[in-house]
């Protein structure tokens, strides 16, 4: 039985954090065609822990504190931004964290795996095919080897209890809406989206990496009932997992100049761009109200310039 009372060492931290709002995009574009559309600015809840990484967080690291497990693990990329928010978080609640890089390690140190470094994970580089076959290890206590007092954490935060963090994010926003939009990685955000909302609202998902069919039944393997409200758009992936083009980065340049309001070209650019793309050839009826949810990673940026 899993607990989801939260532990007093999370609501400590909680504390500090900032509130989340839904942004106005107050752009003649969007006006123009008729939409009115929001951001949940997720990526204002914390410097460092923001966004759909805390959300996937919170009750993996409460089921951890309450087994009394003093080592988490988990696995990610060079720039992972859920690798990223464990290391800092770990090192705030005084928890061990151990991190399975893919790939051989860099000559040079990514900004991120710095950072895992300087916040105390451990870091274990291995190899390609070895990282797929991590993926396969989806319970919490399901990776070969755990020790009693360990505690596995899938790929990008992606479990059951990721859909609970969620279900809160649901819960914030306090106007109705007729679309509701996020980035796609592991679909574990998109699967708490879709088990918060009534089936009368819409879901929907934008890949952030290319062939990304198997998003539909990653999904539906977190569900813990079918819905059918939803749907993952494929085609704004722009080459890949963190490929990008310069029509993408021209996009998020106007729309920082025009909103003040900072995106990542690897989740929520892509999105974004998406769902403008989608307005301008009249994909939805004019009077439709689309929240779109800001995942924060600003970090990431810093890949793109190392």
């Amino acid at each position: 039985m899993i607990s989801l009372t939260t532990h007093p060492a999370l609501k400590t931290l909680e504390k500090s954090f900032s509130p989340s709002p839904l942004s106005p995009i107050n752009d003649p574009l969007l006006i123009q065609h008729g939409i009115e559309l929001w951001l949940k600015r997720d990526d204002l809840l914390h410097p460092i822990i923001s966004g759909n990484k805390w959300r996937k967080l919170k009750y993996s690291l409460n089921d951890a504190l309450k087994l009394g497990k003093d080592t988490i693990i988990s696995m990610g990329g060079a720039h992972s931004n859920h690798l990223h928010a464990l290391a800092f978080t770990g090192k705030l609640l005084n928890i061990k964290t151990h991190g399975f890089i893919r790939g051989e390690q860099p000559e040079k140190l990514t900004g991120t795996l710095k950072d895992l470094q300087d916040w105390g994970m451990q870091l274990s580089y291995i190899s390609r095919s070895a990282y797929r076959e991590l993926r396969h290890y989806h319970d919490r206590f399901s990776l070969p080897g755990l020790k009693p007092n360990e505690y596995w954490l899938p790929e990008g935060g992606s479990s059951v209890l990721a859909l609970q963090g969620v279900d809160e994010l649901v819960k914030e926003i306090d106007q109705p809406y007729d679309l509701l939009c996020a980035p796609c990685g592991t679909g574990a955000t998109l699967a708490g989206l879709i088990n918060a909302t009534p089936n009368n609202t819409s879901i929907l998902g934008f890949a952030a990496l290319k062939n990304a069919s198997f998003l539909m039944n990653d999904v539906n393997a977190l569900l813990p009932a079918p819905h059918f409200n939803w749907q993952i758009n494929l085609n704004y992936h722009f080459g890949g997992f963190a490929k990008t083009k310069p029509e993408l980065f021209e996009f998020i340049k106007r729309f920082t100049e025009i909103t003040g309001i900072v995106l990542e070209p690897i989740y929520t650019g892509k999105m974004m761009y998406a769902i403008y793309d989608l307005i301008s050839k009249h994909t939805f009826t004019p009077g439709k109200r689309i929240i779109a949810i800001h995942t924060g990673g600003l970090q990431g940026l810093r890949g793109f310039n190392e």
